[in-house]
């Protein structure tokens, strides 16, 4: 199966091109779905993948043992693993429970081969360079959407007296004897800078204050994690992280908070083909701000601190103007699946996309589906149609993957979804939690 979209121009030899594409997409795992069922039940969330890699990161901070509640079994979990005990970490899995002694961590470097199996393992730069003093790590791989670049973080830090060499597509990073109190204003509320320069802050001396920084709940996660561990990290409402850095870390015990685009993509689910089930172990907190899309959609939405409920018994109406923004604002994570709802719903649906420029590759294999999408840069422009069409589709990414499950849970016949390495990133079993609430949805075995 050819992916669309992949740049055969790229290579001098597209006959072996194509092979290697039809190789990769035969040896990995694929789902099938059988559209049109509803679904009604019950769903155990799962952690958050956003916070739990940060968190495992953090241990490395750790004079002492760290467990972990609620920690997702996800492959860029895995990948976090891996970083970790190739730094000298031992860690243990007990179902959803993670141990970590970071009590012998012996190594500053983390090897090209870890480092592209997940974008978020720039975190782990803060984390060693704070235990350590010093860090060398290549440019980290995972999902293709678009350019993320580290410029905020390397500028953070060499505010902050570190010196920063990059050449070669690796990042060395090395702590300056004398720290002196910095306050560091970000351009833009980056996550990945927020998080790097809490960890890179968090040990040794002096005061760092961040300004406008990002405000998503798994940041929150992160400093609590961190206080728990006797770190001095304070938050406020308007964007300003203050970090008292101390002199040693101990370990603590900590659960991760749930997972809020996993519970938006289930309600999405739920919008496109009808039904009636109860999300629990959620923090409706965390995405109070997306519910009010759904509500217009058509869907009866009810809340409450831990669990949402979401009835749905028509077609979606047009949810007309999406705009994704950082947080509280609309999550760019949960763009790909409300866009498909969107594509069944009646009317027009405008999304616009102020976060990632290449995060509309799912919109292709939508069309293949069926769907009415007209791009215009930044802008989506989505005719809902009454139906869209199984086919055989391929994953561009982790949440573009999540949005070709939800389109096939709606499509007449059958809809096969391939390349889902990209899922298994973010997605703790995704088809049996789907399985379990009704959906005809299977999950074949690569070979």
């Amino acid at each position: 199966m050819l992916l669309s979209g992949f740049p055969l121009f790229f290579h001098k030899n597209p006959v072996f091109c194509i092979i290697c594409v039809e190789r990769r997409d035969f040896m990995d795992d694929t789902i099938i779905i059988r559209g049109g069922n509803r679904l009604e039940g019950v769903i155990d969330l799962q952690g958050s993948k956003n916070s739990s890699l940060p968190i495992l990161a953090a241990t490395v901070l750790v004079d002492g043992i760290s467990v972990i509640h609620n920690c997702p079994e996800l492959s860029d979990v895995g990948a976090a693993i891996k970083i970790l005990e190739h730094l000298g970490c031992k860690v243990k899995r007990d179902g959803n429970d993670l141990t970590v002694d970071s009590r012998f961590v012996n190594a500053c470097s983390i090897p090209d081969s870890l480092m592209r199996e997940m974008r978020s393992s720039i975190v782990f730069l803060g984390s060693v360079l704070g235990r350590t003093g010093q860090a060398r790590l290549s440019s980290p791989g995972g999902c293709e959407i678009g350019l993320r670049p580290i410029d905020l973080h390397i500028s953070s830090l060499r505010a902050m007296g570190v010196s920063v060499d990059e050449s070669r597509g690796c990042i060395s990073c090395k702590k300056e004897k004398t720290h002196k109190d910095t306050v560091i204003s970000l351009t833009f509320p980056s996550v990945g800078a927020t998080e790097n320069i809490i960890l890179a802050a968090a040990l040794g001396k002096g005061r760092t204050v961040i300004l406008n920084a990002a405000r998503e709940p798994e940041i929150k996660d992160l400093a609590d994690f961190l206080c728990g561990c006797g770190c001095k990290v304070e938050l406020t409402g308007h964007g300003t992280v203050t970090v008292d850095a101390v002199e040693r870390a101990h370990g603590t015990v900590h659960r991760v908070i749930p997972d809020r685009i996993a519970a938006l993509t289930y309600l999405s689910a739920v919008a496109v083909t009808g039904g009636d089930v109860l999300i629990k172990n959620t923090d409706t907190s965390h995405y109070q701000t997306v519910l009010p899309f759904f509500e217009r959609a058509g869907c009866d939405i009810t809340d409450s601190v831990d669990r949402v409920r979401i009835k749905m018994n028509r077609r979606p109406l047009a949810l007309r103007d999406i705009r994704t923004m950082p947080y509280p604002g609309f999550p760019t994570d949960a763009q790909a699946t409300m866009m498909a709802t969107a594509c069944v719903a009646r009317g027009t649906s405008v999304i616009v996309e102020n976060i990632f420029e290449g995060r509309f590759k799912h919109v292709g294999e939508l069309v293949r589906m069926g769907a009415k999408i007209k791009l215009e840069g930044k802008v989506a422009i989505v005719d809902g149609v009454e139906a869209l069409y199984g086919t055989r589709v391929a994953c561009p990414d982790l949440r573009g993957g999540a949005a070709l499950v939800v389109a096939g849970l709606c499509a007449k016949g059958v809809t096969q979804i391939g390349t889902l390495s990209h899922i298994d990133r973010g997605y703790e079993k995704l088809e049996q939690c789907l399985k379990n609430i009704g959906a005809d949805i299977e999950r074949c075995k690569g070979k």
